[in-house]
């Protein structure tokens, strides 16, 4: 087959993949015209269409599935056979995965030297991401934070989310707040996309009719934990992601309790990646490091 018309199914399929030509073209690195051009292109050589093209989306024609399910076992079997012969040859190969901030900032980077001397023909590009139930466009697996395993998806379960109060030593020096009630009279710093986290913990605990006195907002959890390290106010961290924080004194809980979440972290990659020998090998690494029984 020549090189133009693999270009043309790569493009296809990260179009079908994504629905979006946009989205492809970012996988690919190359422009949204190239995709569409290349797709046109693929539609003409076959006589017939792929997509249908609607005003604010791409869907799958009949025939855009059936060559999407033949095609892409395929390219992905020719990208294993490449990575699997430069393991022979000893050459570098690049794999990527895409994972929460604050997960790769607190836990993963403790760990990646291990992985690096485990692996030393491969060099691992971590993006971060703060939403998705797949890999991001580009990368070979991902790290993500969901109340149920994605479909579609090859899936490794690894712990809960578990959130416990946390606080400056400044801060619990000032005011007893061993007592969960007590820390309805602190700010408490809430999470964006958690709105009910503290609710939750307080019913947990326990506490009703209980408002808090003032409440400070912030979209990352990054942003909570350095807020409550410079003494703002008290937060729900996630216990397992911030061992550091509490081992060097920057952060203590000043009561017991936890909450543990509905969702848990997931690794997922794309089943036309399981033959791929190094996102195995990154699976099987992450799954031995964090999953929990």
């Amino acid at each position: 087959m020549r090189e133009g018309s693999i270009r043309g199914l790569r493009a296809f399929c990260a179009a079908a993949r994504h629905l979006s030509f946009k989205t492809a073209a970012a996988e690919l690195c190359v422009t949204p015209s190239a995709v569409s051009h290349q797709v046109k292109a693929l539609e003409q050589r076959l006589q017939g269409a792929l997509f249908e093209r609607r005003a604010r989306a791409l869907v799958l024609t009949h025939l855009g599935r059936e060559l999407r399910g033949e095609v892409e076992p395929l390219l992905q079997e020719l990208d294993n056979v490449a990575t699997r012969f430069e393991q022979r040859l000893g050459r570098r190969r690049v794999l990527s995965i895409s994972v929460t901030p604050f997960f790769t900032s607190e836990l993963l980077v403790q760990h990646l030297s291990e992985f690096a001397e485990r692996h030393r023909a491969i060099d691992l590009r971590v993006e971060t991401t703060e939403v998705g139930a797949s890999p991001a466009p580009g990368c070979d697996a991902s790290i993500v934070l969901l109340p149920a395993p994605p479909p579609a998806m090859v899936v490794r379960p690894l712990f809960p989310l578990t959130l416990a109060p946390a606080c400056s030593p400044r801060l619990a020096a000032q005011w007893v707040l061993s007592e969960p009630r007590a820390l309805l009279e602190q700010p408490l710093i809430v999470h964006d996309r958690r709105p009910r986290a503290w609710a939750d913990w307080f019913a947990r605990m326990g506490v009703t009719n209980g408002q808090p006195r003032r409440a400070m907002h912030f979209d990352s959890m990054f942003a909570i934990a350095r807020a409550a390290e410079r003494g703002l106010g008290v937060a729900l961290l996630p216990v397992a992601l911030c061992g550091s924080w509490f081992a060097s004194g920057a952060l203590m809980r000043p009561c017991s309790g936890e909450l543990e979440t509905a969702d848990r972290y997931f690794f997922v990659h794309r089943p036309e990646a399981g033959g791929n020998p190094d996102v195995a090998a990154l699976r099987d690494w992450i799954t031995t490091l964090f999953a929990a029984g």
